[in-house]
């Protein structure tokens, strides 16, 4: 098995905000704690948790409906992280809730069972996050049916 890494790097602007660096291809991101430690100033570390989560199932999606060439754009994505404290008293992730949405009706989609029952064991976010917070998936079509 080969470990590849990946480096961000993060520097302060002041007080909580902070300046993500992801390599000079991509466009840097402030991060910041909304009030009243931080200024809201862009998205808090829960927001981009439940972001990295919400993308990586998402593509993961994609990509295996891409693999049976079925079109299902465009997809969307909700996802809910539930905050509240742990046995210490201290703020935590609880739960990740993830919606994901196909922009075609589910129907139309050959091999969908099949996608639906093996995508999220290729999301190497979502399942390296599962394996301490509880993730919720459900995937919806463009019609609002629930197809997991």
């Amino acid at each position: 098995m080969s470990a590849e890494k990946v480096t961000v790097r993060l520097a302060q602007q002041r007080d909580y905000q902070f300046e993500a660096r992801f390599g000079e291809a991509v466009p840097r991101l402030i991060g910041d704690e909304p009030p009243p430690l931080g200024q809201g100033a862009g998205p808090s570390p829960i927001e981009l948790l439940a972001s990295s989560v919400g993308n990586c199932l998402s593509s993961s999606l994609l990509f295996a409906l891409r693999k049976f060439k079925q079109q299902p754009e465009p997809l969307s994505a909700e996802i809910t992280a539930e905050i509240g404290r742990n046995a210490e008293n201290r703020l935590r992730v609880l739960a990740i809730r993830a919606r994901l949405t196909v922009g075609v009706p589910g129907a139309s989609l050959a091999h969908l069972d099949r996608v639906l029952g093996q995508f999220e064991q290729f999301c190497t976010v979502t399942q390296s996050v599962a394996a301490g917070i509880p993730v919720t998936v459900e995937i919806f079509d463009s019609a609002g049916a629930q197809l997991k």
